[in-house]
């Protein structure tokens, strides 16, 4: 069988657009070695639901890699009985049943006080003013890390992000993540310290918490501060670059917000819709294990490969139009949140925060909502994609 064909890409113009390079990767040469990631990457969306659950194969487990290296080893870089029993510790906080008893009402009172504070200026970047605090005030209440603010929470989220897609291995990048870990290891250590003296009250928020939820499980100090990076690391970028991306997506597309305001459609169909079509986490890093052979190319024991998740959820084997935001297209089988055993655990409180919260509400109390005419939307990451800023005015 042959080997992988090579596909050289600019990074430059990858970073400004990933999909039109994956595209053609996705009908030319579904399975390619890109030596600007010195990795295979797969980009079809059968194959990538197909391999992603064969973790003995296509393995989490990357001792040398940027996110073990940077962040420590979380659920997410293990397989089998090491992965679920942390995923089981972490279940009680992120379960359907505590989102809806208790972080959704909570973060519902977030949102109300940052649309009270943002009303009376009638202009605002949904990007910092909204997106980034309604996403951090929910990590501040998940996580525990009640020491830290919402601007916090998104500076180290953002220097963690930066840090373990950094393939080019740029030192500024992984300095600035280094002073973040760091720092959030600090404040993690404060909060275990605190509800050691002072127990959380059972039912409370603080209970709840992912910090107080792994301690009480039995989770090591190692592990405790790696989840809950993890959970950082994920929680406030793609609940933000969700929330600040759909608000465009729907003011950009006017037919699709009627099809809402109307009743057509619900804000969860809306909050599928553009996850699928601008996936805020586009792809996922695996070691390859063992040989094997993927789509009729060999792949050998030590490589590593990249899951193209944003690319795959634009599959025309599955969707029609797949360029197009449509708030009613059957979402199903996009793949947003991954597809295997290392499905995101917090994928119902995300869809909560942003179709429950998030829009509903903005567009309930920013009369007249619309973007600034004045400022153009720029979009950019592969890794992790999200606006740079969305400028928007109201009445």
């Amino acid at each position: 069988m042959p080997a992988a064909p090579v596909y050289n890409i600019d990074l430059q113009a990858f970073s400004q657009n990933p999909y039109p390079i994956l595209a053609k990767m996705q009908t030319d040469a579904p399975v390619a070695y890109v030596p600007q990631l010195d990795g295979l990457v797969l980009t079809r969306r059968d194959d990538i639901d197909q391999w992603e659950k064969r973790t003995d194969i296509f393995s989490s487990e990357q001792p040398g890699g940027l996110m073990t290296r940077l962040m420590g080893k979380n659920m997410m870089r293990c397989d089998g009985e090491s992965h679920q029993t942390q995923r089981r510790q972490l279940q009680p906080s992120v379960s359907p049943r505590t989102v809806g008893r208790l972080w959704k009402g909570a973060v519902q009172i977030a949102a109300t006080e940052i649309l009270q504070d943002l009303k009376p200026r009638r202009q605002a970047d949904l990007c910092t003013d909204y997106a980034m605090l309604l996403s951090g005030e929910a990590l501040r209440l998940i996580t525990g890390l009640s020491n830290i603010t919402a601007v916090e929470m998104d500076a180290y989220s953002q220097a963690m992000i930066d840090g373990i897609s950094n393939y080019a291995g740029d030192p500024q990048t992984e300095g600035r993540c280094q002073q973040a870990t760091a720092r959030l290891d600090g404040a993690i250590d404060e909060r275990l310290s605190a509800f050691a003296m002072s127990p959380p009250e059972e039912g409370s928020l603080e209970a709840a918490s992912v910090i107080h939820v792994l301690e009480r499980a039995g989770a090591s100090l190692d592990q405790i501060r790696a989840n809950v990076k993890l959970v950082i690391s994920g929680g406030q970028n793609e609940p933000r670059d969700a929330i600040a991306g759909t608000i465009w997506a729907l003011l950009s597309h006017p037919e699709q917000l009627a099809l809402v305001r109307n009743g057509r459609a619900s804000w969860y169909q809306v909050f599928n819709e553009y996850v699928r079509w601008m996936s805020p986490i586009g792809m996922s890093p695996r070691r390859i294990a063992k040989d094997a052979n993927v789509a009729g190319i060999d792949i050998r024991t030590g490589d590593r490969a990249f899951f193209m998740f944003g690319v795959a959820n634009r599959d025309p084997a599955h969707f029609d139009q797949p360029d197009e935001f449509q708030v009613t297209r059957d979402t199903r089988k996009h793949i947003a949140f991954g597809a295997g055993p290392h499905f995101c655990a917090g994928a119902f409180a995300s869809r909560a925060l942003v179709a429950d919260v998030a829009l509903p509400m903005i567009f309930e109390r920013l009369d007249g909502l619309r973007l600034d005419p004045v400022e153009d939307v720029v979009f950019r990451g592969w890794a992790f994609r999200g606006p740079l800023k969305v400028k928007v005015l109201w009445s």
